[in-house]
């Protein structure tokens, strides 16, 4: 496995440029899977969820062809429905994003139970009952999500969702889109994600409303066409680079990102002690002054995203005082705790919640990611440790960051790749 060797004491300046979305990607990606012609993203991440997807969405006969700038042209015509294995699924969680297309096309659905990060027990029960609301027949067994719909295919009904689930609105909208009649979703996500995957459906000729708002009305349609959609940058690569700048007393120009999709980050930030503000061709971020000691809760969209949690978590382990950091949507996301630890962190952890003080110096250590966002906090931990910090399973970072080593070193990190 692949490490890096970190070490810390630089200033991250310049700037950078934010990809698309993996978060937008991973759903549009499967959404292919309800149209029979093509749909051509551009601004397609190349992380290694994407690739996975792609090898997903190869089982059901759909024919991926990326071309230059990172367009990926997705032919549907020759799909059928298959098995979505457990060897592909188990890799990440959003493999359960292909359960609803294959219903609402093809009427029937088998899908392996999903994995990714271990980042807590994250229930597939709202795709479920998400699906149930709309018609279909749903049960669990060896492992396997089994679903069918009688004949007719999908109905239009109400979806309440009991918490603003961003992977079960993404269920409940591509189900809705070839539903016979009107769906209702209520407490949807208002994710920026979930509106880029409403544009895309569109494009393809779904009718749809209320995207952004916690009520989605959807009228089912009998077909969807060929489409092209360009992808919506990552907010949440944005604002760990913004972290990587703020961790490190630097300014950095985050090329691509918006501000207004960072939700309360910015405002976050700013009483944190950074600067951040628009540029013309993306996000300004200016570390001058001390950092000081926080509170943060992690919350659905606009609120504070569990996505970035262990980055701030890292950024505060140097800041004055003391900050403490509620984690509200996964109950294990906490892993990177006693890595940050072995760097000379001083963090305590009582259930959902940490008490973070912070201190003058972290030290260079060997360290093991755990975890996607984990493995980032530790990455953004050593860019300010003294000494060398190695870290460990870095295939996590290449899940959902594409050339973060390359990027921070092209900002002035001293980063080095160590294969094997």
């Amino acid at each position: 496995m692949d490490r890096l060797l970190i070490r810390g004491g630089r200033r991250i300046e310049g700037s950078v440029q934010i990809r698309g979305a993996k978060n937008a990607a991973l759903p549009q990606i499967a959404a292919a899977l309800l149209g029979s012609g093509r749909l051509e993203l551009t601004n397609v991440p190349e992380v290694t969820d994407v690739d996975t997807m792609l090898a997903l969405m190869q089982e059901f006969g759909v024919v991926a062809t990326r071309g230059t700038g990172r367009t990926l042209v997705l032919d549907a015509s020759g799909a059928r429905s298959a098995q979505a294995p457990y060897d592909m699924v188990r890799r990440m969680r959003a493999g359960i994003l292909v359960l609803a297309p294959l219903l609402a096309r093809f009427g029937s659905a088998r899908v392996s139970m999903p994995g990714g990060c271990a980042i807590g027990a994250r229930p597939i029960d709202l795709h479920l009952k998400a699906l149930d609301a709309l018609g279909a027949e749903v049960n669990i067994e060896s492992g396997y999500i089994n679903a069918r719909v009688k004949e007719g295919g999908l109905r239009g009904g109400r979806v309440v969702l009991s918490s603003p689930s961003i992977g079960a609105t993404e269920t409940a909208l591509m189900a809705a889109t070839l539903a016979r009649g009107e769906t209702e979703i209520l407490n949807a996500a208002r994710d920026p994600e979930v509106s880029d995957l409403v544009l895309t459906l569109a494009a393809m000729g779904a009718r749809i409303a209320g995207e952004g708002t916690h009520r989605i009305l959807v009228q089912g349609v009998e077909a969807l066409h060929n489409a092209r959609h360009d992808l919506i940058t990552d907010r949440i690569e944005a604002g760990t680079y913004a972290i990587a700048a703020a961790i490190t007393g630097g300014h950095l120009e985050i090329l691509g990102a918006h501000l207004e999709h960072l939700g309360s980050v910015g405002a976050i930030l700013e009483s944190a002690g950074v600067q951040i503000w628009p540029s013309d061709r993306g996000l300004m971020v200016v570390r001058s002054g001390p950092l000081q000691g926080i509170d943060i809760t992690t919350e659905p969209y606009p609120g504070f995203p569990t996505d970035l949690q262990a980055q701030f978590m890292a950024l505060m382990t140097i800041a004055l005082g003391a900050s403490v950091v509620r984690e509200t949507i996964y109950e294990s996301r906490f892993m990177h705790v006693p890595e940050l630890n072995r760097l000379g962190a001083n963090i305590a952890l009582q259930g959902s919640t940490a008490l973070v003080r912070g201190v003058e110096k972290l030290h260079g250590a060997e360290v093991m990611a755990t975890d996607l966002r984990a493995s980032v906090s530790l990455v953004l931990a050593a860019l300010v440790a003294e000494g060398e910090t190695t870290v460990h399973r870095i295939y996590h970072l290449d899940r959902g960051y594409e050339a973060l080593d390359r990027k921070l070193v092209q900002c002035g990190a001293d980063i080095q790749r160590v294969a094997g």
